[in-house]
């Protein structure tokens, strides 16, 4: 099935047919027991009550959050992977609040729950949320997550939460103040507000992969990693675009940005926001075969668990119908609705330059002469 939307909303801005992904990373791969993580998942929504109504929670199972921690994590252990997910679905459900466009979230209710949500998983029972079903699930996968956990492993998944707050903060003081960020900026923060780190955590979690800290924080380490953050966040923005083009001010997202920059429609900079995906997935390539020559056991499945996030998110939002069925076209998500992708062999931006974004430049300084 293809994607889904009633004909008498409005158009498109970019079309509903996505230009080819470059993507040369194996293909395909989930997680045998992806139906166990998904019925584990749903049976604690229904037990926390996560959603207010059945619309809602149609909505919240149509972000397929089991689909996608089993594509970007096919081969990890089941236990970390059902606490990933209801974390997903948890972090959809905080996220839809963060980007209604209600009233309800400006910069100071993001920030002020962000620094309650922080605490609360660093000190679960601190009393800081308001009671309800959604504090509930969070003081329940809080204290799950610090039992699951090493202190490291904690501490990491911890700076991830206050990562993704803090770029979700960001992008809620711009759009407060009607703000389109300029193409630096964006990039720039766009890895925080994707939940980067917070996702990673739980795919070296979930796989048993504990690079030591010298090798993790390395700065060739850290810019490919942040490379794959920025991959999947240029993937987010195009299958997400329908879904958010009805927010005033128009959304912060690379084509947008794009747009703002070059004085074109959305449509027109499509293959800008192509080429600088493509670019860094050049990069990435280039980098990750760089670092695995002299990688040694845990490094080395580290970058593999890279290259799975970036092919197994590609594959998840093509089939999520919270993207190819949107709420703002349709009254409820359409089972099976997908997104017909297309996959190159070649980059749309074959340069193996850094382009002119000083907040991305320095990846490329990481490659040996």
């Amino acid at each position: 099935m293809a994607t889904v939307y009633e004909e008498a909303t409005h158009p498109s801005r970019i079309g509903w047919e996505l230009p080819p992904f470059y993507c040369p990373f194996e293909q395909g791969l989930i997680h045998p027991a992806v139906d166990e993580i998904e019925k584990r998942a749903i049976a604690w929504i229904d037990r926390f009550g996560l959603y207010p109504d059945a619309t809602e929670r149609a909505w919240g199972l149509a972000t397929h959050s089991a689909d996608f921690t089993s594509r970007i994590i096919p081969h990890g252990d089941v236990e970390p992977m059902v606490l990933f997910a209801q974390w997903n679905y948890w972090a959809f459900a905080t996220d839809d609040w963060q980007d209604s466009n209600t009233g309800s979230a400006g910069t100071a209710a993001v920030a002020d729950h962000g620094a309650r949500l922080i605490r609360t998983v660093e000190a679960p029972g601190s009393g800081l949320l308001p009671p309800g079903p959604h504090t509930a699930a969070l003081e329940d996968l809080a204290a799950r997550t610090r039992d699951m956990l090493t202190p490291i492993q904690l501490r990491r998944f911890t700076e991830g939460i206050r990562d993704w707050v803090f770029g979700a903060t960001w992008q809620t003081a711009n759009a407060e103040r009607e703000i389109m960020p300029s193409l630096n900026d964006f990039v720039a923060k766009r890895i925080s507000s994707n939940g980067t780190r917070f996702t990673l955590t739980w795919c070296d979690v979930a796989n048993g992969i504990d690079v030591p800290g010298d090798e993790l924080y390395s700065a060739p380490v850290q810019a490919l990693t942040d490379a794959a953050g920025f991959i999947v966040s240029c993937d987010n923005d195009l299958f997400s675009y329908n879904k958010d083009d009805h927010m005033v001010p128009w959304e912060q997202n690379l084509i947008n940005v794009l747009a703002r920059l070059h004085d074109c429609t959305p449509a027109e900079a499509l293959p800008a926001a192509y080429a600088l995906r493509d670019r860094t997935v050049t990069l990435f390539v280039r980098l990750r075969e760089q670092l695995g020559r002299e990688a040694g056991e845990q490094l080395g499945r580290y970058l593999r668990s890279l290259e799975h996030w970036i092919a197994g998110d590609l594959e998840y939002h093509s089939r999520a119908p919270r993207y190819a069925s949107p709420r703002n076209r349709n009254a409820l998500p359409v089972d099976g609705a997908r997104f017909d992708i297309v996959r190159s062999d070649t980059p749309s931006d074959a340069s193996v330059e850094p382009p002119p974004v000083p907040a991305l430049a320095w990846w490329w300084q990481q490659l040996d002469a």
